[in-house]
């Protein structure tokens, strides 16, 4: 708290709110008053709220005999939760990638070694080349059917507009 004393205090003029967001402060959150949060907000509110109605309506329908309704009174409030589930994310998602974003850009000579956590995604890695060496045909006994099959396929390949029906052979 800024005092009349304080140093950075002159006048009626408060420069503590010029420095910049301080941990704790609602600055820290202000790319989430944009209009498109906004109506996000709106919309969590509006559907929890819908939803807690739905099941405390459906709580009266049991308690008045219609006993489908207890499963649907269990429903609704679970819907609820998972709208507040998925807010919530979205809201953690967003102040993620605020910070990611106002972090200064990283040395690109220095590349981070990966680091690897229990129940982390494994990391993605150029894939491995593989030399395929083809079987030697002295030993084996040639396949009647595999063959036609293959000059089939070569066909195909070489007649692009022609149908399997066409075929000759």
């Amino acid at each position: 708290m800024v005092t009349p004393n304080h140093p950075l205090r002159h006048g009626n003029y408060d420069t503590v709110s010029e420095t910049g967001s301080a941990p704790g402060t609602l600055d820290a959150m202000k790319r989430l008053w944009t209009p498109a949060w906004i109506a996000r907000h709106v919309a969590m509110v509006v559907l929890v709220v819908s939803f807690l109605g739905l099941g405390w309506w459906q709580i009266s329908r049991a308690t008045a005999g219609n006993s489908l309704s207890w499963g649907y009174a269990v429903e609704w409030p679970i819907f609820a939760g998972f709208v507040v589930y998925v807010w919530w994310r979205e809201v953690k998602l967003a102040r993620r990638r605020e910070a990611e974003a106002d972090a200064p850009p990283a040395d690109p000579a220095v590349e981070p070694a990966p680091t690897v956590t229990t129940g982390s995604r494994p990391a993605v890695r150029r894939p491995v080349r593989v030399s395929r060496v083809p079987a030697s045909t002295g030993d084996v006994v040639e396949d009647t059917d595999l063959a036609a099959y293959n000059h089939y396929l070569s066909w195909l390949n070489a007649n692009p507009g022609a149908r399997p029906g066409d075929y000759p052979g």
